[in-house]
Protein backbone atom coordinates (compact mmCIF):
# COMPACT_ATOMS: atom_id res chain seq x y z
CA UNK A 1 0.00 0.00 0.00
CA UNK A 2 1.75 3.40 -0.99
CA UNK A 3 1.51 6.50 1.14
CA UNK A 4 -0.44 9.70 -0.79
CA UNK A 5 -0.08 13.22 0.06
CA UNK A 6 -3.74 13.42 0.89
CA UNK A 7 -3.15 11.17 3.67
CA UNK A 8 -0.13 12.45 4.82
CA UNK A 9 -1.87 16.20 4.75
CA UNK A 10 -4.45 14.26 6.86
CA UNK A 11 -1.80 12.99 9.37
CA UNK A 12 -0.98 16.16 10.00
CA UNK A 13 -3.85 18.12 10.75
CA UNK A 14 -4.01 17.08 14.65
CA UNK A 15 -0.58 18.56 15.86
CA UNK A 16 -1.02 21.07 18.45
CA UNK A 17 1.85 23.90 18.67
CA UNK A 18 3.37 23.95 22.25
CA UNK A 19 3.66 27.23 22.38
CA UNK A 20 0.17 28.94 20.66
CA UNK A 21 -2.14 26.09 21.40
CA UNK A 22 -3.03 25.79 18.31
CA UNK A 23 -2.50 23.19 15.25
CA UNK A 24 0.06 24.06 13.02
CA UNK A 25 -2.24 23.01 10.48
CA UNK A 26 -4.71 25.50 11.08
CA UNK A 27 -1.60 28.41 10.81
CA UNK A 28 -0.37 26.96 7.26
CA UNK A 29 2.74 25.52 8.56
CA UNK A 30 3.03 22.55 6.76
CA UNK A 31 4.17 23.72 2.65
CA UNK A 32 5.39 21.59 -0.20
CA UNK A 33 4.30 17.52 0.96
CA UNK A 34 5.61 15.33 -1.04
CA UNK A 35 5.61 11.80 -1.93
CA UNK A 36 7.81 9.14 -4.15
CA UNK A 37 7.87 5.72 -3.41
CA UNK A 38 7.22 6.05 -0.04
CA UNK A 39 9.33 8.74 0.17
CA UNK A 40 8.35 11.71 2.33
CA UNK A 41 9.15 15.02 2.79
CA UNK A 42 7.89 18.21 3.79
CA UNK A 43 8.38 21.90 4.72
CA UNK A 44 7.47 23.44 8.09
CA UNK A 45 7.09 26.37 8.13
CA UNK A 46 7.23 28.65 11.67
CA UNK A 47 5.93 32.18 11.77
CA UNK A 48 7.82 33.01 14.95
CA UNK A 49 11.73 31.76 15.49
CA UNK A 50 12.13 28.72 18.04
CA UNK A 51 15.04 27.24 16.43
CA UNK A 52 15.86 25.37 20.43
CA UNK A 53 12.56 23.80 19.94
CA UNK A 54 13.00 22.49 15.90
CA UNK A 55 14.61 19.14 17.05
CA UNK A 56 11.08 18.18 19.13
CA UNK A 57 8.48 19.34 16.75
CA UNK A 58 10.40 17.24 13.69
CA UNK A 59 10.48 14.50 15.79
CA UNK A 60 6.65 15.24 15.97
CA UNK A 61 5.99 15.33 12.62
CA UNK A 62 8.22 12.44 11.81
CA UNK A 63 6.73 9.91 14.22
CA UNK A 64 2.87 10.94 12.79
CA UNK A 65 3.79 10.76 9.05
CA UNK A 66 5.97 7.73 9.93
CA UNK A 67 2.73 6.08 11.31
CA UNK A 68 1.30 6.15 7.75
CA UNK A 69 0.66 3.04 6.11
CA UNK A 70 3.67 2.58 3.02
CA UNK A 71 6.00 5.44 4.64
CA UNK A 72 9.35 4.73 3.94
CA UNK A 73 11.53 7.68 4.92
CA UNK A 74 10.79 11.38 6.43
CA UNK A 75 12.08 14.57 5.98
CA UNK A 76 11.13 17.35 7.87
CA UNK A 77 12.69 20.70 6.63
CA UNK A 78 12.23 23.24 9.43
CA UNK A 79 11.81 26.73 8.33
CA UNK A 80 11.35 30.50 9.30
CA UNK A 81 9.16 33.15 7.99
CA UNK A 82 8.22 35.99 10.22
CA UNK A 83 5.62 38.24 8.61
CA UNK A 84 5.06 41.95 9.05
CA UNK A 85 2.10 42.41 10.95
CA UNK A 86 -0.72 45.61 11.23
CA UNK A 87 0.37 48.06 13.76
CA UNK A 88 -2.07 51.27 14.92
CA UNK A 89 -4.53 52.37 12.18
CA UNK A 90 -3.18 54.87 9.99
CA UNK A 91 0.53 54.36 10.71
CA UNK A 92 2.83 53.14 8.26
CA UNK A 93 5.34 50.19 9.25
CA UNK A 94 8.93 51.23 8.92
CA UNK A 95 11.32 50.65 5.83
CA UNK A 96 13.08 47.84 7.12
CA UNK A 97 11.36 46.57 10.04
CA UNK A 98 8.47 43.97 10.08
CA UNK A 99 7.26 44.33 13.49
CA UNK A 100 8.16 46.36 16.50
CA UNK A 101 7.60 45.28 19.99
CA UNK A 102 7.78 47.95 23.18
CA UNK A 103 9.18 46.87 26.20
CA UNK A 104 7.57 49.46 28.80
CA UNK A 105 6.84 49.90 32.90
CA UNK A 106 5.31 52.65 34.14
CA UNK A 107 8.07 53.37 36.70
CA UNK A 108 11.92 53.00 36.86
CA UNK A 109 13.80 50.66 38.23
CA UNK A 110 11.96 47.44 37.43
CA UNK A 111 14.40 45.99 35.47
CA UNK A 112 12.78 46.92 32.04
CA UNK A 113 16.03 47.79 30.19
CA UNK A 114 17.65 44.34 31.25
CA UNK A 115 14.50 42.49 30.06
CA UNK A 116 14.65 44.03 26.93
CA UNK A 117 17.87 43.28 26.62
CA UNK A 118 17.53 39.84 27.00
CA UNK A 119 14.47 39.51 24.74
CA UNK A 120 15.95 41.00 22.19
CA UNK A 121 19.12 38.70 22.64
CA UNK A 122 16.74 35.48 22.90
CA UNK A 123 14.65 36.13 20.10
CA UNK A 124 18.24 36.35 18.01
CA UNK A 125 19.32 32.94 19.35
CA UNK A 126 16.11 31.18 18.55
CA UNK A 127 17.05 32.49 14.64
CA UNK A 128 15.16 35.78 13.94
CA UNK A 129 16.79 39.41 12.94
CA UNK A 130 16.29 41.40 15.31
CA UNK A 131 17.18 45.27 16.48
CA UNK A 132 17.36 46.96 19.93
CA UNK A 133 16.79 50.77 20.23
CA UNK A 134 16.91 52.64 23.29
CA UNK A 135 14.69 55.03 24.06
CA UNK A 136 15.77 56.28 26.83
CA UNK A 137 17.04 59.96 25.95
CA UNK A 138 17.45 61.15 29.20
CA UNK A 139 19.31 57.83 30.65
CA UNK A 140 20.70 55.73 28.11
CA UNK A 141 21.78 52.18 29.31
CA UNK A 142 21.75 49.68 26.74
CA UNK A 143 25.27 50.89 25.51
CA UNK A 144 26.46 49.62 28.92
CA UNK A 145 24.11 46.46 29.01
CA UNK A 146 25.31 45.07 25.55
CA UNK A 147 29.07 45.86 25.55
CA UNK A 148 29.40 48.58 23.15
CA UNK A 149 30.78 51.64 22.80
CA UNK A 150 31.92 53.97 20.01
CA UNK A 151 29.81 56.37 17.00
CA UNK A 152 27.82 54.93 14.34
CA UNK A 153 28.72 55.51 10.75
CA UNK A 154 26.82 56.95 8.52
CA UNK A 155 27.59 56.10 4.61
CA UNK A 156 25.38 58.84 2.85
CA UNK A 157 25.20 61.37 5.36
CA UNK A 158 21.81 60.86 6.08
CA UNK A 159 21.46 57.63 7.61
CA UNK A 160 23.18 56.17 10.49
CA UNK A 161 24.35 52.21 10.31
CA UNK A 162 23.13 50.79 13.63
CA UNK A 163 25.81 49.03 15.62
CA UNK A 164 26.12 45.56 16.19
CA UNK A 165 26.20 43.84 19.29
CA UNK A 166 25.95 40.04 20.26
CA UNK A 167 24.35 39.67 16.42
CA UNK A 168 21.91 42.00 17.15
CA UNK A 169 21.22 45.90 15.77
CA UNK A 170 21.65 48.46 18.17
CA UNK A 171 20.70 52.12 18.74
CA UNK A 172 20.76 54.88 21.49
CA UNK A 173 21.31 57.96 22.06
CA UNK A 174 24.02 57.10 24.34
CA UNK A 175 26.41 56.49 21.34
CA UNK A 176 25.85 60.36 20.20
CA UNK A 177 26.79 61.86 23.42
CA UNK A 178 29.38 61.68 25.94
CA UNK A 179 29.20 59.03 28.78
CA UNK A 180 28.94 62.20 31.26
CA UNK A 181 26.91 64.93 29.28
CA UNK A 182 22.89 65.29 30.29
CA UNK A 183 20.40 65.43 28.37
CA UNK A 184 19.09 68.70 29.31
CA UNK A 185 16.32 68.83 26.88
CA UNK A 186 12.32 69.54 27.27
CA UNK A 187 9.77 66.75 26.02
CA UNK A 188 9.51 67.92 22.33
CA UNK A 189 13.40 67.99 21.83
CA UNK A 190 13.73 64.63 23.44
CA UNK A 191 10.82 63.50 21.23
CA UNK A 192 12.27 64.61 17.66
CA UNK A 193 15.63 63.17 18.81
CA UNK A 194 14.23 59.70 19.25
CA UNK A 195 12.26 60.06 16.42
CA UNK A 196 15.17 60.67 13.85
CA UNK A 197 17.16 57.54 16.02
CA UNK A 198 14.21 55.66 14.86
CA UNK A 199 13.93 56.72 11.15
CA UNK A 200 17.18 57.72 10.26
CA UNK A 201 19.08 54.67 11.08
CA UNK A 202 19.01 51.96 8.48
CA UNK A 203 17.40 48.82 10.08
CA UNK A 204 18.82 45.92 8.10
CA UNK A 205 15.86 43.69 7.35
CA UNK A 206 14.78 43.40 10.76
CA UNK A 207 12.05 40.53 12.13
CA UNK A 208 11.77 42.64 15.54
CA UNK A 209 12.91 45.85 16.67
CA UNK A 210 12.83 45.92 20.15
CA UNK A 211 12.45 48.78 21.93
CA UNK A 212 13.20 50.04 25.34
CA UNK A 213 11.03 52.27 26.33
CA UNK A 214 11.66 55.07 29.21
CA UNK A 215 10.16 54.87 32.08
CA UNK A 216 6.67 56.26 32.48
CA UNK A 217 3.83 57.91 30.61
CA UNK A 218 4.61 61.17 29.28
CA UNK A 219 5.37 62.70 25.97
CA UNK A 220 7.98 60.60 24.75
CA UNK A 221 5.46 58.07 25.12
CA UNK A 222 2.36 58.93 24.44
CA UNK A 223 4.18 60.18 20.70
CA UNK A 224 6.11 57.30 20.28
CA UNK A 225 2.43 54.96 21.08
CA UNK A 226 1.14 57.12 18.85
CA UNK A 227 3.61 57.68 15.80
CA UNK A 228 5.69 54.40 15.68
CA UNK A 229 4.02 51.48 14.69
CA UNK A 230 4.41 49.10 17.08
CA UNK A 231 3.08 45.93 16.80
CA UNK A 232 2.40 44.95 20.40
CA UNK A 233 3.81 45.87 23.85
CA UNK A 234 5.54 43.81 26.56
CA UNK A 235 4.46 45.44 29.73
CA UNK A 236 7.49 44.61 32.59
CA UNK A 237 6.58 45.23 36.53
CA UNK A 238 7.68 43.76 40.14
CA UNK A 239 5.38 42.06 42.21
CA UNK A 240 5.32 45.50 44.34
CA UNK A 241 1.76 47.18 44.44
CA UNK A 242 3.25 50.29 43.98
CA UNK A 243 5.03 49.05 40.60
CA UNK A 244 1.58 47.47 39.65
CA UNK A 245 -0.29 51.00 40.28
CA UNK A 246 2.19 52.29 37.97
CA UNK A 247 2.34 49.13 35.16
CA UNK A 248 -1.74 49.40 35.25
CA UNK A 249 -1.44 52.91 33.67
CA UNK A 250 1.19 51.78 31.07
CA UNK A 251 -1.32 49.35 30.00
CA UNK A 252 -3.95 51.86 29.82
CA UNK A 253 -1.62 54.29 27.63
CA UNK A 254 -1.38 51.41 25.08
CA UNK A 255 -4.62 50.72 25.07
CA UNK A 256 -5.67 53.99 24.57
CA UNK A 257 -3.46 54.22 21.23
CA UNK A 258 -4.87 50.60 20.14
CA UNK A 259 -1.49 49.12 21.02
CA UNK A 260 -1.69 45.31 21.22
CA UNK A 261 -0.83 44.35 25.02
CA UNK A 262 1.38 41.07 24.14
CA UNK A 263 1.79 40.32 27.86
CA UNK A 264 2.95 40.86 31.15
CA UNK A 265 6.40 40.13 33.05
CA UNK A 266 6.95 39.72 36.78
CA UNK A 267 9.82 40.97 37.37
CA UNK A 268 12.48 40.05 40.42
CA UNK A 269 9.40 37.71 41.67
CA UNK A 270 11.75 35.44 43.87
CA UNK A 271 14.84 35.84 45.34
CA UNK A 272 16.80 32.50 46.11
CA UNK A 273 19.98 33.28 48.23
CA UNK A 274 23.27 32.22 46.41
CA UNK A 275 24.51 30.95 50.02
CA UNK A 276 21.65 28.40 51.24
CA UNK A 277 19.37 28.48 48.63
CA UNK A 278 16.90 29.66 50.68
CA UNK A 279 13.72 31.80 48.78
CA UNK A 280 12.07 34.64 49.68
CA UNK A 281 9.71 37.14 48.10
CA UNK A 282 11.14 40.12 48.70
CA UNK A 283 8.40 42.39 46.61
CA UNK A 284 5.80 40.69 47.02
CA UNK A 285 3.97 37.20 45.68
CA UNK A 286 2.58 36.91 42.64
CA UNK A 287 1.53 40.73 41.65
CA UNK A 288 2.01 40.62 37.95
CA UNK A 289 0.11 37.14 37.56
CA UNK A 290 -2.71 38.67 39.22
CA UNK A 291 -2.61 41.78 37.07
CA UNK A 292 -2.85 39.79 33.77
CA UNK A 293 -5.53 38.02 35.25
CA UNK A 294 -7.64 40.56 36.34
CA UNK A 295 -7.14 42.41 33.08
CA UNK A 296 -7.19 39.24 30.61
CA UNK A 297 -3.58 39.62 29.75
CA UNK A 298 -1.05 36.51 29.06
CA UNK A 299 1.04 36.53 31.64
CA UNK A 300 4.90 35.88 29.51
CA UNK A 301 6.50 34.37 33.19
CA UNK A 302 8.45 35.60 36.24
CA UNK A 303 12.05 36.00 36.33
CA UNK A 304 14.36 36.10 39.65
CA UNK A 305 15.92 38.56 41.85
CA UNK A 306 19.12 37.33 41.04
CA UNK A 307 22.87 38.56 41.45
CA UNK A 308 24.45 37.15 38.08
CA UNK A 309 21.22 39.08 36.35
CA UNK A 310 23.00 42.42 37.53
CA UNK A 311 25.85 41.27 36.81
CA UNK A 312 26.19 39.87 33.59
CA UNK A 313 23.90 43.12 32.30
CA UNK A 314 26.93 45.61 33.97
CA UNK A 315 29.42 43.33 32.05
CA UNK A 316 27.98 43.98 28.78
CA UNK A 317 26.96 40.53 28.41
CA UNK A 318 23.64 39.95 29.17
CA UNK A 319 22.57 36.64 30.78
CA UNK A 320 21.22 35.29 27.42
CA UNK A 321 24.98 35.61 25.93
CA UNK A 322 26.77 34.85 29.00
CA UNK A 323 25.18 31.93 30.37
CA UNK A 324 22.63 30.56 27.25
CA UNK A 325 22.41 27.31 28.71
CA UNK A 326 21.44 28.59 32.60
CA UNK A 327 17.85 28.41 33.59
CA UNK A 328 17.65 32.08 33.97
CA UNK A 329 18.70 32.14 30.10
CA UNK A 330 15.74 29.71 29.32
CA UNK A 331 13.63 31.82 31.15
CA UNK A 332 14.03 34.84 28.86
CA UNK A 333 13.66 32.51 25.87
CA UNK A 334 10.54 31.28 26.75
CA UNK A 335 9.14 34.86 27.06
CA UNK A 336 10.50 35.66 24.05
CA UNK A 337 8.68 32.45 22.13
CA UNK A 338 5.50 33.26 23.89
CA UNK A 339 5.94 37.02 22.51
CA UNK A 340 6.88 36.01 19.49
CA UNK A 341 4.31 33.23 19.00
CA UNK A 342 1.65 36.45 19.68
CA UNK A 343 2.76 38.86 17.25
CA UNK A 344 2.48 35.89 14.63
CA UNK A 345 -1.02 35.31 15.46
CA UNK A 346 -1.74 38.95 15.10
CA UNK A 347 -3.55 40.53 11.76
CA UNK A 348 -0.77 40.56 8.69
CA UNK A 349 -0.14 44.28 6.91
CA UNK A 350 -0.81 43.43 3.65
CA UNK A 351 0.08 47.30 2.19
CA UNK A 352 3.38 46.13 0.25
CA UNK A 353 1.20 43.71 -1.94
CA UNK A 354 -1.13 46.40 -3.00
CA UNK A 355 -0.68 48.10 -6.32
CA UNK A 356 1.09 51.42 -6.86
CA UNK A 357 -1.15 53.91 -8.93
CA UNK A 358 0.24 56.65 -10.46
CA UNK A 359 -1.89 59.63 -12.92
CA UNK A 360 0.05 61.37 -16.03
CA UNK A 361 -1.01 63.25 -18.26
CA UNK A 362 -1.68 61.96 -22.17
CA UNK A 363 0.12 64.20 -24.23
Amino acid sequence: MSVTVSAVSAALQGLVDPITQRTWASAKAFHNIQVQDGDVSVDWVLGYPAQSLWAQGVQAITEVIQAQPGVRSVQVKPQLQVQAHAAQRGVALLEGVKNIIAVASGKGGVGKSTTAANLALALAAEGARVGLLDADIYGPSQPTMMGVSGQPESHDGKFMEPMQAHGVQLMSIGFLVAPDQAMIWRGPMATQALDQLLRQTRWDNLDYLVVDMPPGTGDIQLSLSQRVPITGAVIVTTPQDIALLDARKGVAMFEKVSVPILGIVENMAVHVCSNCGHTEHIFGADGGKNLAQQGGYSYLGALPLAMHIREQADSGRPTVVADPQGTTAALYRAIAHQVAAKVALQGKDYSSKFPTITISKNT
